[in-house]
């Protein structure tokens, strides 16, 4: 059982290992997407379900005793969404430090009283790769590196370490080596360098971790954003284009709309809390509830939350949400209760009418 106001102690070797099968099991290729109508004007959006995490990880703060007042919580918790646009902009800052130092190791190579002739003669095909020249020259981004004020100066063995790392890769003298010069194979290198090099970074991970509690759990994410923002960049992305808001996963979407969802599931699963517990209470009867761990309860109040209070989301749709996210913050045999719960719930309140959908296979 994770325990996750304490995640970012969660640091196992068997955790990294399922990070970095994620991130290589991204699937990148472009999307049906305007490019100019969303992926420079729309506001970046998150999944339900990463919504769903936040509001869980709100929830348990506040019914642990944290911030009492909802409307504090409320705030604590969009803060919260926030901090992932944040990380977004740290990890593209930290790529550009990376290609940064590698400029000025290769500048300071020249000096040396022996340089070798592949030293005073370097390639600088990695140096003008025309994503990173792109990303280097955007004044948006010059813009939110300020606003968060990012600075790597005090990070600089961290720097190091991904350079050295990428300066004996095979990727990179494939790179240099290659005789095509392309937009598309710098985009495709530029993807390759940082989802290796600085999405699969352990100690990378480890400093946003000790940074802010956030950011265990989203620092996938943002590698995920910051991966299919260079691979929808193309060769007409200006200086002045945003790279705020960046991208929708369903050009429908509504950030309002998902504004409502994230603060209305927060606060009705409050105000509901007793009457989820009665519930909750009738259908495990073999169980003590306050032996029951938290996490489970919210989750299952959670559920019940949408089950009788959103009208347009399908029953199955909420089940399996809460089911998938169970097997991130529960245990084996957790999950397998949160089921049997869920599937009695929704038996009992679909024939008692206390499960109202509006539109058509919105019950199943």
């Amino acid at each position: 059982m994770f325990d996750i106001t304490q995640i970012s102690e969660r640091k196992n070797k068997k955790i990294i290992e399922n990070k970095i099968l994620f991130l290589n099991s991204v699937d990148l290729q472009p999307q049906t997407w305007n490019p100019k109508s969303v992926l420079f004007h729309k506001m970046i959006m998150l999944g339900r379900r990463h919504y769903r995490i936040k509001v869980l990880q709100a929830l348990y703060a506040y019914f642990q005793g944290g911030e009492s007042r909802i409307e504090i919580a409320e705030k604590n918790l969009l803060n919260s969404l926030d901090k992932v646009y944040e990380l977004y902009f740290l990890q593209l800052s930290f790529l550009l430090e990376v290609i940064h130092f590698y400029r000025f190791r290769m500048e300071e190579s020249k000096n040396k009283f022996y340089p070798t002739p592949e030293e005073v003669n370097p390639s600088y095909k990695l140096s003008e790769n025309r994503i990173i020249l792109q990303l280097q020259q955007n004044l948006d981004l010059a813009a939110q590196v300020a606003k968060y004020k990012i600075s790597w100066t005090e990070e600089q063995d961290m720097v190091r370490k991904v350079y050295q790392k990428l300066k004996a890769s095979k990727d990179l003298a494939d790179y240099i080596n290659s005789e095509v010069s392309s937009y598309e194979e710098d985009q495709d290198f530029a993807e390759r360098l940082f989802r290796k090099f600085v999405a699969k970074s352990g100690d990378l991970q480890s400093y946003f971790e000790e940074r802010s509690i956030y950011w265990y759990d989203d620092f996938d994410v943002a590698a995920v954003f910051v991966l299919k923002t260079i691979k929808l960049m193309s060769a007409s992305f200006g200086e002045k284009d945003s790279l705020t808001f960046l991208f929708s996963k369903d050009q429908e979407d509504d950030p309002a709309e998902d504004r409502k969802f994230i603060l209305d599931l927060f606060r009705k699963t409050i105000v509901n809390s007793e009457s989820s517990d009665k519930l909750i209470d009738d259908r495990t009867r073999n169980w003590e509830l306050d032996r029951i761990a938290l996490t489970d309860i919210l989750l299952i109040k959670m559920a019940l939350t949408e089950l009788t209070n959103f009208s347009q989301i399908p029953v199955k749709v909420t089940m399996n949400e809460y089911i998938e996210i169970s097997k991130q913050f529960s245990s084996q045999k957790s999950k397998l209760f949160i089921n049997g719960i869920l599937d009695k719930l929704v038996t009992d309140l679909t024939t008692e009418k206390k499960i109202r959908k509006t539109g058509r296979g919105l019950m199943t």
